[in-house]
């Protein structure tokens, strides 16, 4: 699969290329849907048309609008090719993660050759059809507005700043899982969700703080005393641990933030391979 712009699109000549609009996602979303629906990758879900039985149900049954209502809490989201037109970005969003849970690659079934009424599957592949669909729905996401992926647990998030996408990529160098790694993981999905509050954000930077204070005891083996204390300082003076008149509070919390979160999720990584180095442990 190419993974490279074209042309217009990666010289900066295309007008449509950065930022593309609600307006146009809606668009691009719907000839998305299309393919996928042509290809029966909703059929396990959603169900199909028979020209011998009618309306087959799919897992979800009949009413797909009561489904959408009782899990999204919405009306007039369904049938798609309907009401795209209407959907808020927020709409639009949770229709992508539907769509996500619901999709699964058909791999086998029979042809109802009757009036060329088209394939019935039987078997489907449900992580084939998620890996497809997030790899098309991205190349979406992370045009539009400030950029956003949909992740593969299905949720849509805020793309990495420029140069930070590998921090997001690495993987968390340690075997505690219950400490420190979904600790970590938690504080990243808890930063990055599409609709993050600027609480969230700080509460993501307190969690991984409180993972580098897990670490202090090991942290204080292999860094000098003043190096070790300099770590929590960060989150001490800007008001994300504690509470305290001198504490500062009178800056721009979503350039700080990002910065404060990055500053702790990048050490995390730099005192775990230093415990790991002290240990003599290879990485």
């Amino acid at each position: 699969m190419r993974k490279r712009p074209y042309y217009s699109i990666r010289t900066g000549r295309n007008p449509n290329a950065p930022n593309i609009s609600l307006q146009l996602f809606l668009r691009l979303f719907k000839e998305l849907f299309l393919s996928f629906e042509e290809k029966d990758y909703f059929q396990e879900s959603f169900g199909y048309y028979c020209v011998d039985q009618d309306e087959v149900p799919g897992k979800l049954g009949r009413d797909i609008s009561a489904v959408l209502l009782r899990k999204l809490r919405k009306d007039n989201l369904w049938p798609i090719l309907d009401k795209y037109e209407q959907y808020s970005e927020d709409d639009l969003f949770d229709m992508i993660e539907f769509l996500h849970d619901h999709i699964s690659y058909p791999v086998d079934g029979y042809y109802h050759d009757y009036c060329d009424c088209g394939w019935h599957y039987s078997e489907f592949d449900t992580s084939k059809g998620r890996e497809e669909f997030r790899q098309e729905v991205n190349e979406l996401l992370r045009d539009y507005s400030s950029g956003y992926e949909l992740s593969e647990s299905g949720e849509i998030l805020i793309l990495a700043d420029s140069g930070m996408e590998s921090l997001f990529e690495a993987p968390v160098p340690t075997e505690d899982t219950e400490n420190i790694r979904a600790r970590v993981a938690s504080a990243v999905v808890k930063f990055r969700r599409s609709r993050s509050s600027l609480d969230d954000r700080r509460d993501a930077i307190r969690d991984l703080a409180d993972v580098l204070e897990f670490l202090r005891p090991k942290v204080r083996e292999v860094l000098a005393s003043k190096d070790e204390s300099d770590l929590f300082e960060l989150a001490n003076r800007y008001g994300i641990r504690h509470h305290r008149p001198d504490q500062k509070t009178d800056y721009d919390k979503p350039i700080f933030y990002s910065w404060m979160f990055y500053y702790y999720l990048a050490t995390i990584h730099a005192a775990l391979r230093l415990i790991q180095k002290g240990e003599g442990v290879e990485i």
